[in-house]
């Protein structure tokens, strides 16, 4: 993680977050931790986390986006999402109905409480609720989400729509119109790369993984091959309307994750 985002920094990455999962069979760092240990590496750049919101009491979050914030040049990047995973809630003993409603009202709280409200909410069983480090600047909200009810989230409490990696163009098109007929301006797609110097050997190693069932992606939906490849395949979010790409490495192979941070440079001078 620390040789990525030095990687990262050289290549250009205007951005650094961090992602939000529980459960996991597998080793995953946790986010606000290691983002602070990374802001060491990532001194003079926007910086944030992905919050799965129904997973976090509202004060606690604003807590660690306080104190993050604290350590962050510029504005504070808060990405959140109602989560998927219902196992995941299982395992944390949390429910995952209604989780919608308690998106927005945990949203509302957090961002009152980061403007230095004492907050009460009957919704969230909360009272008087403060948090005593405050961010110097207003924190970004990036929302993601694709039915209706989270493009209208998006539009109304967020500062842009965070698209989801399964996003492609074509869909991507639909929903950015609907996002913006609802008042939404500015539009961030994430996507799930391997970019290599062989394009051929990206190409053979994304194809294997894809086969195996990688995240229930299907090829369109990847930016995969070359830089060359890249700019061309990330092109195609930027001719339908996106302001902003977010690259997550494919693979968690240290060595194709370096690679494809670094290839990336090419992608963010295209």
């Amino acid at each position: 993680m620390i040789e990525r985002a030095r990687a990262a920094y050289k290549a250009g990455f205007a951005s650094l977050t961090i992602g939000d999962h529980h459960n996991m069979s597998v080793p995953y760092v946790q986010n606000t931790p290691m983002l602070g240990r990374l802001l060491a590496e990532w001194p003079d750049r926007q910086a944030g986390c992905l919050f799965i919101v129904p997973f976090w009491p509202p004060l606690l979050m604003a807590e660690h986006i306080g104190t993050l914030a604290a350590m962050t040049h510029g504005r504070f990047i808060v990405q959140t999402g109602v989560g998927t995973d219902l196992d995941q809630f299982a395992a944390a003993g949390v429910a995952g109905t209604d989780r919608g409603n308690r998106v927005d009202a945990t949203i509302d709280v957090v961002k009152r409480m980061l403007d230095g409200e004492i907050v009460s909410s009957d919704v969230l069983g909360i009272r008087n609720a403060r948090v005593g480090l405050l961010p110097s600047e207003p924190v970004e909200w990036w929302i993601g989400g694709s039915v209706e009810k989270s493009l209208a989230r998006a539009a109304l409490l967020g500062d842009a729509w965070y698209a989801s990696p399964a996003t492609n163009a074509e869909v991507g098109s639909v929903r950015l119109q609907r996002y913006r007929a609802l008042g939404g301006h500015r539009a961030i797609v994430r996507k799930d790369a391997l970019i290599l110097e062989d394009g051929d050997r990206a190409r053979a190693i994304a194809r294997d993984m894809v086969e195996q069932g990688y995240r229930g992606f299907s090829e369109d939906q990847l930016i995969i091959g070359d830089p060359d490849d890249a700019v061309e395949q990330a092109s195609l979010y930027e001719a339908v309307g996106f302001d902003e790409i977010a690259i997550r490495c494919m693979s968690n192979n240290p060595a194709l994750a370096l690679e494809t941070v670094r290839m990336s440079s090419e992608l963010i001078a295209g």
